[in-house]
C-alpha cells in the first residue's frame, strides 16, 4: 500500500475552535481525516506494543500556535511516518561476498498489527460520517451477478468476505482462495482493477464513500498458480466460480483464442462441461492474467504505451513505439532485483498559483522495478499508471506464493494471513528463467528449476520520485528475496 498525506484541511472543532486535519491518502484516494493527536495516540501505543527502538520517529509536539510554514514541515514528516511504519526496516544479513550487501530487509510490523488497522478503519468510518448500522452490499461475480449480503458497515473486509462465502456456501477452507477487489466498470464492458480491499479498510465505507455507479466490489480468485485450481474445483461452488472467471476473462479478450480452441470452448460450455473447460483454459496464453489498462513505459525507450498483464510469475508487455511497431515480452518476477512506487501531484492548469488540493491536481503514480536484463547489467524499467498500487500488489503476491511453494508451507494459510501483500518469508530461494525481452516469447509454460549458482557481482540503485539514484532505504522500496536463487546458468 502507498500512504500519503498530500493535503491539511483547517476545519472547526465541536466548541468553535478550529484545528489542522490531515488527510491520509491510500493509493492516492483520500481514506481519512485525522488530528495530530489522534496520530501521536496510535504512536503512543504502537511503542508500547513493539517498543520504542524500533518504531519510527515522531514529530515533536510544539507549545505555540503552527505556522503555515511548520504546518507544511509536520504534514511531510507524518507522511514520512506513515511510510516507514508501513515497512519498518531492519539490516538484512548479507548475502554471498559476490553480492554487495546494501539490500534492506522490510519488516512490515504495522500491516499486520491490528492497533494500526483498527485506527485506519476507524478514522475511515469517521471520515465519511457513516454510523455503525447494519446494511445491505452487493458483491459481483465475474458471471455479472450480484450477491447482496446483510453487514455491519464496521464490518472489515474478512469479515464481509466470509459472509459472501456463507451466502454462497464456499467452504471455509476455500474461502481463502478468493479476495474483494474494488473494481471500475467502463465503456464497452471493460474492467479496471483499482485496487484488492485491506484489512484496514471497510468496504461498505469504501464503495460507498466513491458516490459512483461505476465502482463495484468484485469477488475472484487471490492466487497465481494453476495447481491450486485443482484444490477450488473439487468442490462445486467453487468450480462455478472458478469457470465464470474464466469464461469473463476469454470474453473480454484477456486470453489469446484461436478459431479451433474457441469452437472446443463453446462445445464444453454447450455440454455444461465446466471442468473439462477450465482444463482447456489452462493451456490458453494469459491463462489467470489481470490485464490493466493502458499506460505508459520507458522501455525500450521513452514515450512508448503498453498494455501490462500480471500472472504466471511475470509482467507481460504489449508495447507499441513510437514508430507504431507493436512488440511483447515479459520480465520475470524472479528477475526483479527489487521495485518501488512513487507518488507526485500534478497540478491541473487553472490559472493560479495556488498549491496542489485534492481538486485542483492529478496523483501521478508510478511502479518501477530494476531488472536483470543480462549478466552483471541491471536497468530499471518505469510504467507510469494508475493502477501502479495494484501492480505492486500482484508482484508482491507472486513472490509470496513463490517462496511458500519452495519451502512446502500451506497455501492457504499464507492466503488466509496475507495482510497488505506482505507475510514472513522462507531464507530459500528460486528463480524461474525469462524469456526473451520484447520479442516472441514461447508459448509453452516456464518451469521452476533448481539453481545452485550464484549472481556475480552487481549494483544496487535506489530510485526517489524523479527516478534518479538514491538511497534504498526510502520510501515503498521492496526488495525481492525470489530474486537471491537466480544464477549465471540462467541468463
Amino acid at each position: 500500500m502507498h500512504f500519503s498525506i498530500p493535503e491539511t484541511e483547517v476545519r472547526s472543532g465541536e466548541n468553535g475552535s478550529t484545528y489542522v486535519a490531515y488527510n491520509i491518502h491510500v493509493n492516492g484516494v483520500l481514506h481519512c481525516r485525522v488530528r495530530y493527536s489522534q496520530l501521536l495516540g496510535l504512536h503512543e501505543q504502537i511503542k508500547k506494543e513493539y517498543g520504542s527502538n524500533v518504531v519510527p520517529s515522531f514529530p515533536p509536539k510544539k507549545i505555540f500556535t503552527l505556522t503555515l510554514a511548520e504546518v507544511e514541515q509536520r504534514r511531510e514528516q507524518l507522511e514520512k511516518y506513515m511510510q516507514a511504519g508501513q515497512l519498518l526496516s531492519t539490516p538484512q544479513k548479507c548475502l554471498p561476498p559476490l553480492r554487495k550487501c546494501r539490500m534492506l530487509r522490510q519488516d512490515p510490523l504495522l500491516g499486520t498489527s491490528d492497533l494500526f488497522n483498527s485506527f485506519l478503519r476507524k478514522a475511515q468510518q469517521e471520515t465519511q460520517q457513516i454510523p455503525t448500522e447494519e446494511v445491505a452490499l452487493d458483491i459481483c461475480l465475474s458471471n455479472g451477478q450480484k450477491v447482496t449480503v446483510n453487514v455491519l458497515s464496521s464490518d472489515q473486509t474478512e469479515d464481509v468476505l466470509d459472509v459472501v462465502a456463507s451466502k454462497l456456501d464456499l467452504p471455509e477452507d476455500l474461502v481463502a482462495y478468493f479476495s474483494l477487489f474494488l473494481v471500475r466498470e467502463g465503456e464497452e464492458g471493460g474492467l479496471t482493477f483499482v485496487r484488492k480491499l485491506q484489512e484496514f479498510e471497510l468496504p461498505y465505507v469504501s464503495i460507498t464513500s466513491l458516490h459512483s455507479p461505476e465502482f463495484h466490489i468484485l469477488l475472484r480468485k487471490s492466487y497465481w498458480d494453476m495447481a491450486y485450481d485443482g484444490d477450488v474445483m473439487d468442490n462445486r461452488v467453487g468450480l462455478n466460480l472458478l469457470y465464470a472467471q474464466t469464461v469473463s476473462d476469454i470474453e473480454r479478450g484477456w486470453m489469446l483464442v484461436n478459431k479451433d480452441q474457441h469452437r472446443q470452448l463453446k462445445s464444453l460450455q454447450e455440454k455444461g462441461s465446466k471442468k473439462e473447460f477450465i482444463h482447456l483454459g489452462q493451456t490458453l496464453k494469459y491463462y489467470g492474467y489481470i490485464k490493466f489498462d493502458p499506460c505508459a513505459t520507458d522501455f525500450p525507450e521513452k514515450g512508448c504505451q503498453v498494455i501490462v498483464g500480471a500472472g504466471n510469475n511475470e509482467l507481460n508487455f504489449h508495447v507499441k513505439l513510437p514508430n507504431q511497431q507493436m512488440k511483447e515480452g515479459s520480465f520475470k518476477v524472479t528477475r526483479m532485483r527489487c521495485w518501488r512506487v512513487t507518488s507526485s501531484q500534478v497540478p491541473i492548469a487553472n490559472g493560479t498559483n495556488n498549491p496542489c488540493t485534492s481538486a485542483k491536481c492529478d496523483v501521478k503514480l508510478e511502479l518501477a522495478f530494476e531488472y536483470l536484463m543480462s549478466k552483471d547489467r541491471l536497468r530499471w524499467v518505469t510504467i507510469a499508471s494508475q493502477q501502479a498500487i495494484m501492480m505492486s500488489i500482484c508482484l508482491q503476491s507472486m513472490v509470496d506464493e513463490l517462496m511458500v511453494k519452495k519451502s512446502g508451507g500451506s497455501i492457504k494459510k499464507m492466503l488466509r494471513k496475507r495482510h497488505n501483500g506482505s507475510m514472513q518469508r522462507p531464507d530459500c530461494q528460486q528463480a524461474v528463467k525469462s524469456p526473451p525481452l520484447l520479442d516472441s516469447p514461447d508459448q509453452s509454460r516456464e518451469q521452476i528449476i533448481k539453481l545452485s549458482t550464484k549472481l556475480s557481482s552487481v549494483s544496487l540503485r535506489g530510485i526517489s520520485a524523479s527516478n534518479s539514484a538514491n538511497d534504498v532505504s526510502g520510501g515503498d522500496f521492496h526488495g525481492n528475496y525470489a530474486f537471491e536463487g537466480i544464477g549465471d546458468d540462467d541468463l
